[in-house]
């Protein structure tokens, strides 16, 4: 801008120089169209320093903008890996939550068949208490009645041991089922049986 008003005094002084002389006239007129291309170019220079000035502004703005948006999308990555990261916890959770849900429905399953097998077995209990015991007591007091034989049930397994009180005399009885066959020894223990009733 200054160098522009450097010429401009300088115009001047040569349109002062150039006064007298005859081609005054032209030069006078060359000096004003000079002049109005000078101030033209100063217009235009103000113009474009205005336009600069407000390219620079809207660069510095966009620029802020950018920065803002750089800082939006580092904040919305980081953002993101945190999310991620929960996601992937979520999903390790849910995984350890599935296995431990299978893990407590077999041990379900499991106390089921167990409570199924206990309420049979009960009935199976019940069933002995109520029919079984009582009529197997009843058949035992009856063959103890009948065969007159008091069993030693604390004897070693295979041994037959016992006492019979016959009519006279008590004989104790002492047999090995190893070495005798289960039809002898019925066969004997029959014998045994007073037949006079």
């Amino acid at each position: 801008m200054a160098a522009f008003r450097d010429m401009e005094e300088v115009s001047q002084g040569l349109l002062s120089l150039l006064g007298a002389n005859r081609a005054e006239a032209q030069q006078r007129r060359l000096l004003g169209r000079h002049e109005q291309v000078v101030e033209r170019l100063l217009e235009t220079q103000d113009s474009a320093e205005q336009r600069l000035r407000e390219i620079l502004a809207m660069e510095e703005e966009v620029a802020q903008s950018l920065l803002g948006a750089k800082e939006r999308a580092h904040h919305g990555g980081v953002e993101l890996q945190q999310l991620k990261a929960e996601l992937r916890k979520a999903g390790e959770e849910e995984t350890r939550l599935k296995a431990s849900l299978l893990q407590l429905t077999r041990e379900l399953e499991e106390l089921k068949e167990i409570e199924a097998s206990l309420e049979r077995q009960e009935r199976e209990v019940d069933e002995d208490t109520t029919v079984t015991i009582p009529s197997a007591v009843y058949v035992a007091q009856l063959y103890h009645r009948i065969s007159k034989i008091v069993w030693d049930y604390e004897s070693e397994p295979g041994m037959v041991k016992g006492i019979h009180h016959g009519p006279s005399v008590a004989q104790p009885i002492h047999l090995d089922s190893t070495q005798l066959s289960k039809k002898f020894i019925s066969d004997y223990l029959w014998s045994l049986v007073d037949t006079d009733w």
